[in-house]
Parts: C-alpha cells; sequence; structure tokens
C-alpha cells in the first residue's frame, strides 16, 4: 500500500504518480491524507487501482476516471466523477453540485446528499444517493440509472432521453417531459440490484420509477414552448 501525503506533496505529484501506474504497475492500494478540500484529486486514472482519500476532496474529484475504485472520506466538491468512463467512485460525505456530470460509465455511489444538477447529461453512468438531491438533477440525462433514497428537488429529468430515474421520498416537481412510469417486475430486478451494488438495504417496492414521455424527441411547432 503506498501512501501520499498531500500536506507535503503537491497534487500534481499524487496524480502524475497515479498516472505512471499504466506503464508500471508497482502498488494497487493507495492512500491520500491530508486531502484537505484540495481539488482534481485522483482524476483521469487509466488502471485498476484502489485510491482511499481521508479527507474531503474539491471540485472535480476522481474526474474522467477509468477502471478505479476511489472512495473519499468526506464530503467532495462541484463534478465528482465528471466524465467517469468506468470503475466505481464512493463518497462518504455529501455531493455539490453536477456530481456524474457527462459520465458515461461505472458506478457513483454518494451516501449523503447531492447538490443541484445531480447526473446532468449522464451518458451511461450509474448514481444511487443515500440521501437527497437538488433541483435540475438528470437534466438531459442520456442513458443509465440515477436512484434516489431520499427526496428530488424542482424540475427532475428535465429535458431526459432515456436515462432512468428511481426515487424512494418526494419528487418537487417533474422537469419538461419527464413523467412518472410504471414500476414493472424487471424495473424491481434492476433497482434491487443497483441498491445491493451500492450496499443500500432499501426495499425496491418503495421506490416510483420516471422516465421520458419522448415527445420533446422531434421538434412540432405545438410544443415551441417546451424548447
Amino acid at each position: 500500500m503506498k501512501t501520499i501525503d498531500l500536506s507535503t506533496a503537491t497534487v500534481r505529484d499524487l496524480n502524475q504518480a497515479l498516472h505512471d501506474q499504466v506503464k508500471t504497475l508497482e502498488e494497487r492500494e493507495w492512500v491520500v491524507t491530508h486531502s484537505d478540500g484540495k481539488h482534481n484529486l485522483a482524476v483521469g486514472i487509466n488502471e485498476a487501482l484502489s485510491v482511499d482519500i481521508q479527507g474531503h476532496a474539491g471540485y472535480y474529484c476522481a474526474g474522467m476516471n477509468q477502471k478505479a475504485s476511489i472512495t473519499v472520506h468526506g464530503n467532495v466538491g462541484v463534478g465528482v466523477a465528471e466524465n467517469m468512463m468506468s470503475g466505481s467512485v464512493r463518497v462518504k460525505g455529501s455531493a455539490s453540485q453536477a456530481a456524474g456530470a457527462t459520465a458515461h460509465g461505472g458506478l457513483l455511489v454518494i451516501e449523503g446528499d447531492a447538490g443541484a444538477r445531480c447526473g446532468i447529461s449522464m451518458k451511461g453512468v450509474d448514481i444511487v444517493v443515500g440521501g437527497s438531491i437538488g433541483h435540475m438533477s438528470c437534466f438531459m440525462g442520456q442513458a443509465g440509472r440515477l436512484v434516489v433514497c431520499g427526496d428530488a428537488g424542482d424540475a427532475l429529468g428535465d429535458s431526459l432521453y432515456e436515462t432512468r430515474i428511481y426515487v424512494k421520498g418526494t419528487v418537487k416537481s417533474l422537469g419538461s417531459d419527464c413523467i412518472e412510469k410504471e414500476m414493472r417486475a424487471e424495473h424491481l430486478e434492476e433497482l434491487a440490484d443497483l441498491l445491493n451494488r451500492a450496499g443500500f438495504d432499501e426495499d425496491p417496492a418503495s421506490f416510483k420509477r420516471y422516465g421520458s414521455a419522448r415527445q420533446l424527441y422531434n421538434f412540432k411547432v405545438d410544443n415551441a414552448s417546451a424548447y
């Protein structure tokens, strides 16, 4: 196990050391201490490493992740796991805005709450939130699944495409073209798997499913006010 202390090392030192593992894999398990809310921690990893960040992280933690399993023992700032392609990111605390933005794959787990625009323009990632999420979450969500064990703010799923949204609590309002949908057996099975992978003991039957009404796929003059 390799430990990097950010009270003496720089963020650049950390990320360079993690990137070097693609060429010569010497250590699979990494611990980062004294993170102190620093930005851009553990970004762009392209190897199956385990990275344990012992503290809070700032903006864009674990951005562009591929293959790695990253755990943050604290809160994270804007854009955690932004543009993630694969692997997993777990936040033991809460996340600020735009968690999992534009992410193509992998699993993002936020054990606390997530701020506004969680999953904005998500393109295949699975996001599971143990608490509640803010307004405009899953805006223009294209693919993947968003699971919320708490409540959702205003305009959930506005202008989304094929992302599936599961919410246990109250939804303040739905965005344009987002509607509640039937929870069939395959959705209960899908949700049970996601909750299990995230490590949450929740009853899938207590959730509601939301998705696209598919009315904004093609321009219709009658819907001009909604564009």
